[in-house]
C-alpha cells in the first residue's frame, strides 16, 4: 500500500509511454517537479543486513546496485543516511517519534570498542571456581564483566527492537514501483537528472526508450555508460511484475544479430500510429463502402479496401531489379528459397517506392487514427485539412520523432516535425498521383486533391551552401593524402575522389561495379585526334541509366584501391568481374583484431552499404573540422556539418565555375530539369556581391 504522504499521481494518456522529441531545456524544467524518493523492499532488506552485520558489499550488490558502485564509499554513506532519514520521517508521519529516534541509531558503533566477553563456562574454568554454586559463579562473573555485559545486552535488545521497527515500517510504507512513477522517485538524484535531460521522466518512458532503441539505448544519454545502464536494466527487470511493462528480449541482442521476423514482433499490430504493415484498420474505416467508391463491378483491381489499394499502388511503382533484391537478401542473411510472407516484399522497395509509401502511410495514419475517415471517403475539405496538418503535425509528441527511430521500434513516428513548403509540395504531388491511380482503376470516382492548392516551394534548386570552396577542397585533399595504407583508408581516398569527380548520388556509387566501367574512344569528325577516356554507367532515380565520365586520375586511385583488396589493378581484368567499386574492408583482423568482424571471411568483391560510406565520410569530415578549428573556426563548423551529399554539390558548383556547359552538368548529375542544375551557377551572385562590397567600401572611404 502506498504511503499517502509520498504518493504522486501521474496523468496517463495514449502516448505516455513515449519520451518527447529532442527535449528543450525549457521542457525539461517544466516537467521536472520536486519528487520525494520512495522506499522499496530492497532498502529495508539492505538495512536489515547492515544491522545484522552481514557482508555490506554483497548486500549492496544484491539490493541496492541501482544506487551506484559499492566502492564509492561517499555515495554509500549518503544513501545509508538518506534511508535512515526516510525511515525516521515515515515513523514521525505516523506519530511514532520513539521509533523515529530508534531507526536513526547506528548500532554498528555501539559496543565496537568492547573486548570480547568470555562465556560463563570459560570464566569458571579460568578462575578455578568449578566447585562453586551457579549463583556464586554468576555473582563472580557480574563482578568482573557486569558493566560490559549490560551494555552488550542493551545493544542486542536495541538491535531486535530496530529490526522490529523496520519490519513495521516496511509493511507500512514500502512500495512497489509502478510504470507511471517519476524516475526521480526511485533512482538517485544524479542518475535521475541525466535521464531527465534526455527527456525521460517516468519509468514507462524509460522502458519505452530502452525497447525502442535496443542494446545501445544509453549511448545517447550523457553520463549513462554501460555499467550504469546495466544496473538500470537489472533494476527494471527485477520489478517487471509491478511495473507492468517489460524489457524486450531484443534489447539484449545486437541489432545486426536480429532477424526481420524477430524485429517484426516488437511492435504489435494495432489501430494506432504504427507502420502501415502493422496497422489494423477498423471495418467502418477500411473504405470497403467508402462514400466515393466507384461501382465495384467496374473496378479493374481486386483490392477490397483502401489498405489493399494503397499497397497495390506501391507494388506497381517501379521497383528494384531481381539482382538488387538478391544482393539485399544476401546482406541480410535471408534465404531466397524461403517462402515469402504476405508483406515481405515491403523489405525490397526502390527509392521511389519508399518515397511514395512514406507519404501514403502518413496520410492513411492521419485519416484513420486522427481524422476517423476512410481514404475513399476523403473530400476536398479533408485534403485541405491534411495540407494544414503537414505544416504542423500536432500533437508533436504523438506524431513526431527523430529520424533515427526505425520502423521496428515503438518510438517510430511518421514525421520528424513540420514539413517545409518544398516537402509539402512533394507530399501533395505524390498523394495526388495516388488518387489519380485510384481513379484510373475505377476504385474511386474522383480525385479530391485536384482542388487543393499545392504549396509553392520557397526556392528552386540546390542549396549551394552545402558545398566546399576550392580552398576547402584542397584542404580535404591534403588531409586525405595523410591517410594510412589500410583497406579502409584506401577506400576513403577513392570515395572522396570518385564522388567529387563524378557527382553521382551516394547510392549510385555504392551500387556501381567494375563491370559498369568501360574505356571508350570517340574519333574526331574532322579527322583530328580521337578523344579517349573512362565512362561509368550508373543506375539513377527511376531506374534510369546514365553515363558519367570518370577522370583517368580517379581510375588510377581505383586501381590502387583494387590492389589493396587483392584484386587486379586493371579494372577490366577478368579476375575483377562482379566486384563492387566500393568494397568491404578486408584487413579487419590485422587492423582491429578485437573487433567482432575480425574472424569473418570477407569476399574481396563484396560491396558495402550506403550507411558505411556515409558514416566513414562523416567521421573524416569531423576530423577535418578538428584540425581546422585551430586556424579557422568558420571553416571548421562547415566541415562539422558536411555529409556525403556535399561532394555532389561541390562537383556541380566547381564544374559550372570551371566553364562546363550546364546541359553536360545536368546529364552528369542526372537532373530531370535544367532549372535544378542552374542552381549551381554562382557567377552572377558573385558579381552582385562584389559590386555591393565595392559600393560599401566606397561609402566608408567617403566618410
Amino acid at each position: 500500500m502506498r504511503d499517502p504522504a509520498t504518493a504522486m499521481t501521474t496523468p496517463a494518456d495514449a502516448s505516455a509511454g513515449l519520451p518527447p522529441v529532442d527535449p528543450s531545456p525549457a521542457l525539461v524544467l517544466q516537467r521536472v517537479q520536486p519528487v520525494s524518493r520512495r522506499l522499496h523492499i530492497g532498502h529495508f532488506a539492505f538495512m536489515r543486513a547492515l544491522i545484522e552485520g552481514l557482508d555490506t558489499r554483497a548486500s549492496w550488490h544484491r539490493y541496492l546496485r541501482i544506487e551506484g558502485d559499492h566502492r564509492d564509499t561517499s555515495s554509500v554513506r549518503r544513501t545509508i543516511a538518506w534511508m535512515r532519514d526516510a525511515f525516521a520521517a515515515a515513523a514521525r508521519r505516523h506519530q511514532r517519534p520513539g521509533t523515529a529516534r530508534l531507526v536513526l541509531l547506528d548500532l554498528s558503533r555501539i559496543g565496537d570498542s568492547e573486548p570480547e566477553l568470555p562465556s560463563l563456562d570459560d570464566f569458571v574454568v579460568e578462575r578455578g571456581i568449578e566447585d562453586f554454586s551457579q549463583a556464586e559463579q554468576l555473582e563472580a562473573y557480574a563482578a568482573v564483566h557486569g558493566d560490559a555485559s549490560t551494555r552488550r545486552n542493551r545493544r542486542t535488545a536495541l538491535l531486535y527492537k530496530q529490526l522490529d521497527a523496520l519490519r513495521w515500517l516496511e509493511q507500512l510504507v514500502a512500495q512497489p514501483p509502478e510504470s507511471s512513477d517519476p524516475i526521480a522517485a526511485w533512482f538517485n538524484p544524479e542518475q535521475a537528472g541525466y535521464l531527465q535531460q534526455a527527456g525521460l521522466f517516468t519509468l514507462r518512458e524509460l522502458v519505452a526508450h530502452i525497447n525502442g532503441i535496443g542494446l545501445r539505448w544509453s549511448t545517447s544519454i550523457a553520463w549513462i555508460g554501460p555499467v550504469k545502464a546495466a544496473r538500470i536494466m537489472d533494476w527494471l527487470r527485477a520489478h517487471e511484475d509491478s511495473l507492468g511493462v517489460r524489457i524486450g528480449h531484443h534489447v539484449l541482442v545486437k541489432r545486426s544479430a536480429l532477424f526481420a521476423h524477430e524485429l517484426a514482433r516488437i511492435v504489435p499490430r494495432a489501430t494506432a500510429i504504427v507502420p502501415i504493415d502493422k496497422l489494423i484498420v477498423p471495418e467502418e474505416l477500411n473504405g470497403a463502402n467508402g462514400v466515393y467508391r466507384a461501382p465495384k463491378a467496374l473496378c479493374m483491381m481486386r483490392a477490397q479496401n483502401d489498405h489493399e489499394a494503397l499497397l497495390l499502388w506501391i507494388k506497381t511503382r517501379r521497383g528494384i531489379s531481381m539482382e538488387a533484391r538478391r544482393e539485399l537478401q544476401k546482406k541480410r542473411g535471408i534465404d531466397p528459397q524461403a517462402p515469402e510472407l504476405h508483406l515481405d516484399w515491403l523489405q525490397y522497395l526502390s527509392h521511389t517506392q519508399r518515397a511514395y509509401l512514406k507519404e501514403a502511410e502518413r496520410f492513411m495514419l492521419w485519416a484513420i487514427v486522427q481524422h476517423k475517415k476512410p481514404l475513399s471517403s476523403m473530400s476536398l475539405e479533408d485534403c485541405a485539412a491534411y495540407r494544414q496538418f503537414l505544416a504542423d503535425p500536432s500533437p508533436h509528441d504523438r506524431w513526431c520523432a527523430p529520424r533515427s527511430r526505425q520502423k521496428w521500434s515503438a518510438l517510430w513516428r511518421p514525421f520528424e516535425g513540420p514539413l517545409s513548403p518544398s516537402a509539402q509540395h512533394s507530399a501533395i504531388t505524390i498523394l495526388k498521383s495516388f488518387y489519380t491511380f485510384l481513379v484510373d482503376q475505377c476504385y474511386v470516382i474522383g480525385n479530391p486533391w485536384n482542388g487543393v492548392i499545392i504549396p509553392t516551394p520557397t526556392r528552386v534548386g540546390v542549396n549551394r551552401g552545402r558545398s566546399f570552396s576550392q580552398a576547402q577542397w584542397q584542404f580535404i585533399e591534403e588531409q586525405a593524402g595523410q591517410l594510412g595504407e589500410s583497406s579502409v583508408d584506401q577506400r576513403l581516398r577513392f570515395v572522396l575522389a570518385f564522388y567529387y569527380a563524378t557527382g553521382v548520388r551516394l547510392v549510385e556509387g555504392v551500387q556501381a561495379r567494375v563491370d559498369d566501367l568501360q574505356w571508350v574512344s570517340y574519333p574526331s569528325p574532322d579527322g583530328g585526334e580521337a578523344v579517349e577516356g573512362w565512362e561509368l554507367t550508373v543506375l539513377g532515380k527511376g531506374n534510369k541509366e546514365r553515363i558519367v565520365n570518370v577522370p583517368i586520375e580517379v581510375v588510377g586511385t581505383l586501381s590502387r584501391y583494387l590492389a589493396s583488396r587483392a584484386l587486379d589493378r586493371d579494372p577490366l581484368h577478368e579476375r575483377n568481374r562482379g566486384a563492387y567499386l566500393i568494397g568491404q574492408a578486408i584487413d579487419v583482423a590485422a587492423q582491429a583484431p578485437w573487433s567482432s568482424r575480425a574472424g569473418r571471411i570477407v569476399d574481396n568483391k563484396e560491396g558495402v552499404s550506403s550507411g558505411t560510406v556515409y558514416g566513414q565520410l562523416k567521421t573524416f569530415f569531423a576530423e577535418c573540422a578538428a584540425v581546422m578549428m585551430a586556424t579557422d573556426t568558420r571553416d571548421a563548423m562547415r566541415f562539422a556539418q558536411a555529409s556525403t551529399h556535399w561532394l555532389r554539390h561541390t562537383h556541380g558548383t566547381h564544374a559550372v565555375a570551371a566553364g562546363m556547359p550546364l546541359d553536360i552538368v545536368q546529364q552528369n548529375l542526372g537532373h530531370a530539369s535544367l532549372d535544378t542544375t542552374t542552381g549551381y551557377t554562382t557567377s552572377e551572385e558573385r558579381r552582385r556581391m562584389l559590386a555591393s562590397q565595392r559600393f560599401w567600401e566606397g561609402k566608408r572611404t567617403e566618410g
